[in-house]
């Protein structure tokens, strides 16, 4: 095979080949090996990296959940895909996915996702949050420390580890109270603990926690900071008007970033500045030009979701997000509220989904360079939950990319692969394998129909899997074959920052 076979096409470059292009294009040229029986190949499909911006047809081999060859040549292989008229793209890494169950990763893994993380709400026991998905996974896992869960454990002895136990009356009272000093004390100690143990990230729900401070939230970048941990942040308010708005909020963890250094990275950007999203994208790039290492997130939807119990609906909600009862959902049936019902359902708690986000926001967060695609998928715990968590990528794939061409397919794919790892890898040097197709690469693999994907999860209809993810490999096993979950296998593998004492 000879250097001519090897035409990538680089995105950015202008009338040269970057350093790292090069080496891909040399590397691959020299990949196959003669008498090689791979694991799987995977043969004559569309091969796109977003590391390189390599598009071309090529066939992949991957043995020891290793992509090993990338050749025009063919390939011998124990099990063969054709992928002839589909894509081959990295996995997709989802920041941003609650639901941290078998039920969830699923779904996740017909929407071609092959790394769930649960980076914004997190744990309160690190150590034994990834000891529960051990040997148990479809598809790789990871979690934060979360300092909402680890704030309600401090300081009420209570575990706030999921969606249901943070909106407890005991749980929601100390999130409406502001720490004392020893307990801020030992929120610290709490959050190194679990930074220690291999946390991916330092999650915050600020918008959660009204009693925490400035300064609390000041002292929690300084120990993310310490231990080069992002954090993902949902911001204190979302309002549609000044001085309590998105932007003012996206200032304060720009203020704490800038102060401590640490990484920041901005959940859900659309839901946080609603009509103002296009300007509170235009801070986050003015704050990066100025040196400041700060990312955000959307999901291609334009409802929101969350606990109805929570500090999100304390007094004033309507006018601060600019809606009122009949755009809100229970969850379990799909019904309007009412003033009645909204009063009856808070005192229950439980999921509502929120109709806020206007359609314009979430076409410019797609089409910003600075955006990321995470889910912030949730528990399936009832019948009318939102759709993000079933359908986020192939929706960005089938409707935003080929329908409405509001970005072209290997930006999407850098948002759902590359951006991602590329947000961890300092923290977690094992993503810098994740989230391209280049050899030694970790072979989480999706293979999908580019005319055909689309998700299928709606409102109406939530629990519904995407269509035209065809081959989904996770570590190198396939979890999706001909657009089928594979039963009882579980590859998935713990996505960890290295472990300290």
């Amino acid at each position: 095979m000879t250097f001519k076979y090897m035409q990538p096409r680089l995105v950015g470059v202008k009338n040269t080949l970057s350093a790292l292009a090069l080496l891909w294009l040399l590397t691959c040229a020299c990949a196959p090996v003669y008498g090689q029986v791979y694991d799987v190949v995977i043969s004559h499909g569309r091969v796109m990296d977003p590391e390189s911006g390599f598009d071309a047809v090529r066939n992949v081999g991957i043995a020891s959940g290793k992509i090993r060859a990338i050749s025009t040549s063919a390939l011998v292989g124990k099990e063969t895909i054709n992928a002839r008229g589909l894509v081959v793209a990295p996995g997709f890494i989802d920041l941003h996915e609650h639901g941290q169950e078998d039920a969830n990763y699923r779904f996740q893994a017909r929407d071609g996702v092959t790394t769930s993380l649960e980076l914004e709400l997190g744990t309160d026991d690190v150590e034994k949050w990834y000891a529960a998905r051990h040997g148990t996974s479809l598809i790789n896992y990871g979690v934060s420390a979360g300092h909402i869960p680890m704030r309600i454990r401090v300081m009420t002895g209570q575990a706030g580890t999921s969606l249901t136990t943070m909106n407890t009356a005991v749980a929601e009272a100390a999130n409406h109270r502001e720490a004392t000093a020893e307990e801020l004390n030992r929120l610290r100690a709490t959050m190194e603990a679990g930074l220690k143990q291999g946390a991916l990230a330092e999650g915050m729900g600020i918008n959660y926690t009204p009693g925490a401070s400035h300064w609390e939230i000041l002292e929690m970048f300084r120990v993310a900071a310490k231990y080069h941990a992002p954090l993902q942040v949902h911001l204190r308010y979302h309002s549609l008007r000044e001085p309590e708005s998105g932007i003012a909020a996206l200032e304060e963890v720009i203020a704490a970033a800038a102060a401590t250094g640490a990484q920041l990275h901005v959940a859900h950007i659309t839901s946080m500045g609603l009509k103002y999203t296009p300007q509170m994208l235009q801070v986050i790039a003015g704050a990066r030009q100025r040196g400041l290492d700060i990312t955000t997130e959307c999901y291609p939807y334009t409802a929101a979701s969350t606990n109805l119990n929570s500090a999100v609906f304390d007094d004033g909600w309507q006018g601060r997000y600019g809606i009122t009862y009949k755009d809100l959902q229970w969850s379990e049936n799909g019904e309007q509220l009412t003033p009645e019902t909204f009063a009856s359902y808070r005192k229950q708690g439980g999921l509502v989904v929120i109709h806020e986000i206007p359609a314009e926001a979430v076409r410019a967060a797609l089409a910003s360079p600075l955006v990321m695609i995470a889910s912030d998928g949730l528990p399936i715990t009832g019948a009318k939950i939102h759709p993000r968590g079933q359908g986020t990528f192939a929706r960005v794939l089938g409707h935003y990319v080929r329908e409405e061409k509001t970005l072209d397919l290997m930006t999407a794919l850098r948002k759902m692969t590359l951006m991602p790892a590329q947000m961890l890898e300092k923290r977690a040097p094992a993503f810098a394998d994740k989230g391209r197709i280049r050899l030694g690469a970790d072979a989480d693999v999706t293979v999908f129909d580019p005319s055909r994907v689309i998700d299928k999860a709606t409102y109406e209809e939530p629990l519904r899997y995407s269509e035209g993810i065809q081959f989904v490999l996770v570590n190198g096993v396939p979890v999706v074959r001909d657009g089928q979950l594979v039963e009882r296998i579980y590859p998935g593998r713990a996505a960890r920052a290295p472990i300290s004492h």
